[in-house]
């Protein structure tokens, strides 16, 4: 666990090192940053831990024929296996308690204190001559920027707020800074163009030269004013048992579309155009009026049923979301006790006890797991596949894989050669290496 938490740091530093520097953060900021963040660190490595761990063990074993003195003594693989066994269903529940309880709570703070270290100064969203997403609707490039005075030069910023029209607007320089309630991003600019066109149709163009001008961007995705920990929270933030309450609250919300849906579709649509039930003067009202009034009043069944359409596809993507999150909190645990099985057989049939082989071997069955995890996720996230088979499918397999490979190991010994992997190494090199062992 220490190795692999040591490697998943690493990486997390290297990716968040450019978001830290510079912003003269106390050490108690940055201690409580990693410390949030080793909650996912945790969920993952406890099962990369307990494969290699049980590789190490087993391999180590056999390697030295304790294995082989253990059956002749009457000792069964199956019984050699129970403690580790035990321990992985133990290590199963604490993980659930952890994933419930522990991981949520962090996964919040770690986000509100990450946003609260964006705010600190905002150019630093920004990389010179890189465009930037992180502002919803718009795309802004800073070809210089200067991380003391907050100044931006050779401003480049698409602004896609309104869907119907592109604007575009260049300037010289401009400065970025919060407004005092922190919902709004606001931007200063001197010395530039503003471009202006419809997507719909081209030909009405609007071009503004100013000396100074300022644009209000929305800030709600960075959350400022829900610092505090009583804000919402995403499936990622919330145990199970809160999901499962969402998920309720969203299927009663799907109930009700269904019901306006079919209700626009059926008795509201047939009652607006029956218009035999309603008397028209023949001398007021003439064929074209007919024609106008049932064209509105399917125009507005029309809006009706897309705007129900709408919300049930939303609220489908919502409730998959959380099953899926409900489904990883115990997914993920639940593999411990497929990686003993596996790790144990693998171990005895390798004779191999040092961490080498064993991480070496234990990549391959990590790449195919969360291959597996990752996908099902996308799939079950779309409504492509159920979020049950889309985080449990790595799980069935490889435990079927492991059950398979524990009944063979415990009938016949066999063994994993790996002297193949010599001939990848270089001729001068196998030879001193020889030498060197028969010295």
């Amino acid at each position: 666990m220490f190795v692999l938490i040591s490697i998943f740091l690493l990486q997390f530093l290297m990716k968040f090192a450019d978001r830290l520097v510079g912003k003269g953060l106390s050490t108690w900021v940055i201690v409580k940053l990693i410390s949030f963040n080793m909650a996912w660190m945790v969920v993952l490595v406890v099962p990369m831990a307990v494969l290699v761990a049980t590789l190490m063990a087993f391999g180590s074993m056999a390697q030295n024929n304790e294995i082989a003195i253990f059956k002749a003594s009457g000792i069964s693989l199956y019984r050699m296996i129970a403690p580790p066994f035990i321990a992985s269903i133990v290590l199963f529940y604490l993980l659930i308690l952890f994933n419930n309880n522990v991981y949520p709570d962090a996964n919040h703070a770690a986000r509100i204190l990450m946003q609260d270290i964006n705010r600190k100064k905002p150019t630093l969203m920004l990389v010179p001559g890189v465009f930037s997403q992180d502002i919803q609707n718009y795309s802004i490039l800073a070809r210089e920027i200067d991380p003391k005075t907050n100044e931006l030069k050779n401003l480049t910023i698409y602004d896609y707020s309104v869907h119907s029209k592109i604007t575009i607007i260049t300037a010289e320089k401009g400065r970025i800074f919060f407004s005092k309630d922190l919902t709004k991003l606001l931007m200063d600019l001197y010395n530039g163009e503003m471009h202006e066109s419809n997507l719909a149709d081209a030909k009405p163009y609007r071009k503004v030269n100013f000396e100074r001008q300022r644009i209000a961007m929305d800030a709600g995705q960075f959350s400022f004013q829900q610092s505090d920990p009583g804000g919402r929270r995403s499936d990622r933030e919330l145990g199970a048992q809160d999901m499962l309450i969402i998920v309720d609250s969203l299927n009663a919300n799907r109930i009700r579309y269904t019901d306006k849906l079919e209700s626009a579709i059926g008795e509201n649509l047939i009652r607006d155009l029956d218009l035999t039930k309603t008397k028209y003067n023949r001398f007021q009202t003439t064929y074209t009026n007919i024609l106008l009034r049932v064209e509105n009043k399917i125009k507005t069944s029309q809006n009706i049923i897309r705007s129900n359409l709408n919300r049930l596809q939303i609220n489908k993507k919502e409730i998959n979301n959380y099953w899926v999150e409900i489904h990883k909190k115990y997914s993920i645990p639940a593999v411990c006790i497929v990686f003993v099985l596996i790790g144990a057989s693998l171990g005895t049939m390798t004779r191999k006890g040092g961490f080498g082989v064993a991480a070496g071997i234990s990549m391959l069955f990590f790449l195919i797991y969360w291959a597996f995890l990752i996908g099902g996720e996308k799939f079950a996230d779309r409504g492509l596949l159920s979020s049950f088979w889309g985080m449990w499918s790595a799980n069935i397999l490889l435990g079927i894989l492991g059950i398979i490979l524990v009944i063979k190991t415990s009938k016949e010994r066999i063994s994993i050669n790996f002297d193949w992997l010599n001939k990848l190494v270089p001729k001068q090199f196998r030879i001193k290496q020889e030498t060197d062992a028969d010295s």
